[in-house]
């Protein structure tokens, strides 16, 4: 029997490989890394049921515009001669309005409430993973007077959608964060949301299914593909032929590009974040998001992790310092007390996220193919929602009912 072969070794491939070896299926997973440093190991690490709106929402073509003459700012389309980049703008600008996002939210919810009950089931089931799960909520902490009346509407949003959503004063911050000062107007915290250590949650997660039985082919780059009508039949790589009963396409930024050797469209964009730690002193307790800057702030306890914004870079993967530097002001802009070192160019963490233009992950079969799945293209939440894609991915591969609708996932939507 030839194996199901995953290509892409992220957190969603894994969690897709985590559940269908819970099925009984074969699996091979092939990356194109050394399995060592990726997307998703130095994220914030964060569990957001709250983040129903997409990437692609009104008002960002304004701000990302007002950006884009700032090298710290949150949002950054670095201009340039590329087709693909202007396809992928076109596209977004046409998903930020009203009516797609009423049709995206209901979609992000319950991918995401998915993916928080399936974490809480791997927790119990794992109870040796040392993943520094922290049930304490999301605070989303704003100064300026117009973020603010944002954040409170989307609050108000969110509970009408049946998620809770707390609006804090300055003195209800105080409780929440007792040993620092956090210069904020106010805040909105979501109890429902959580964060973990992503590489304590990758590293985990690959030993135990090496241990599984599952292979793993580091540093293996696909060059095409042997097709026999509707089917794929091996996958062409750097190492060899490598034959498969069926393929699973989690390649994150670099997924447009296999989708483009399988002849289908996939349009993805690598957005690109930078993530460092800190000695937690003195101690934040709350994981935050400092609105303004969007940068995410995860406490675990003696460190911190200050991450965020995002680059439309394709798949370059420099470091850009003067990103970096911007994270690095937003701490002391917000937390005036806290004792921060510029990290050097060796402690930074860059990832890039992949990016569709509608800010909704591919989930499902790709078209034309009666073997070929996708699970990509998840944004800033690939953490978030990789449990929830893995056992969508599963489910499909098994030909089963799926857990929740996934139609606004169509891996074909942008043909």
């Amino acid at each position: 029997m030839k194996p199901t072969l995953i290509i892409g070794g992220g957190i969603v491939g894994l969690f897709s490989a985590y559940f269908l070896q819970k099925e009984g299926i074969e699996v091979t997973v092939i990356d194109r890394t050394d399995l060592q440093d990726n997307c998703s190991t130095g994220n914030a690490g964060m569990i957001v049921p709250s983040h129903i709106i997409p990437l692609a929402a009104p008002g960002m073509v304004t701000k990302g515009i007002a950006w884009m003459f700032s090298s710290k700012s949150p949002f950054y389309i670095h201009p340039r001669l590329d087709y693909k980049l202007l396809q992928w703008c076109l596209l977004f600008f046409r998903s930020a309005n009203e009516k797609q996002v009423a049709k995206a939210i209901p979609y992000l919810k319950n991918l995401s409430l998915l993916s928080k009950a399936l974490y809480l089931d791997f927790k119990a089931e794992h109870p040796e993973a040392a993943l520094a799960l922290q049930e304490k909520g999301l605070m989303m902490a704003y100064q300026t007077e117009g973020v603010e009346k944002e954040e409170i509407e989307f609050a108000h949003l969110a509970r009408k959608y049946g998620l809770e959503a707390e609006i804090l004063t300055p003195e209800d911050i105080r409780k929440v964060e007792p040993n620092l000062e956090l210069k904020a107007r106010g805040a909105v915290l979501f109890p429902g949301d959580a964060h973990l250590d992503p590489g304590a949650l990758y590293g985990f997660l690959k030993k135990y299914l090496e241990e599984k039985g599952v292979q793993f082919l580091s540093k293996t780059q696909v060059l095409g593909f042997e097709k026999s009508g509707s089917k794929i039949e091996a996958v062409l790589t750097d190492q060899g032929k490598i034959e498969a009963e069926k393929i699973v396409l989690c390649g994150g930024s670099w997924s447009g590009e296999l989708a483009k050797q399988l002849g289908f469209t996939l349009p993805m964009m690598g957005g690109k974040g930078y993530s460092f730690i800190q000695k937690n002193q003195p101690e934040i307790k709350q994981a935050t998001i400092l609105t303004e800057q969007k940068v995410a702030v995860s406490p675990y306890g003696e460190t911190v992790r200050f991450g965020g914004t995002l680059e439309i870079a394709g798949t370059n993967q420099k470091v850009d310092m003067r990103r970096v530097q911007g994270i690095f002001e937003s701490i002391n802009r917000y937390y005036p007390s806290f004792e921060t070192k510029f990290p050097e160019e060796n402690q930074i963490w860059k990832g890039l996220r992949p990016c569709s233009p509608d800010g909704l992950p591919y989930i499902g079969f790709a078209p034309t193919y009666s073997n070929v799945l996708v699970g990509s293209g998840h944004s800033m939440m690939g953490i978030s929602l990789a449990p929830a894609t893995g056992k969508l991915l599963a489910e499909l591969h098994q030909q089963k009912d799926t857990t929740m609708e996934i139609a606004g996932f169509e891996v074909g939507r942008f043909a």
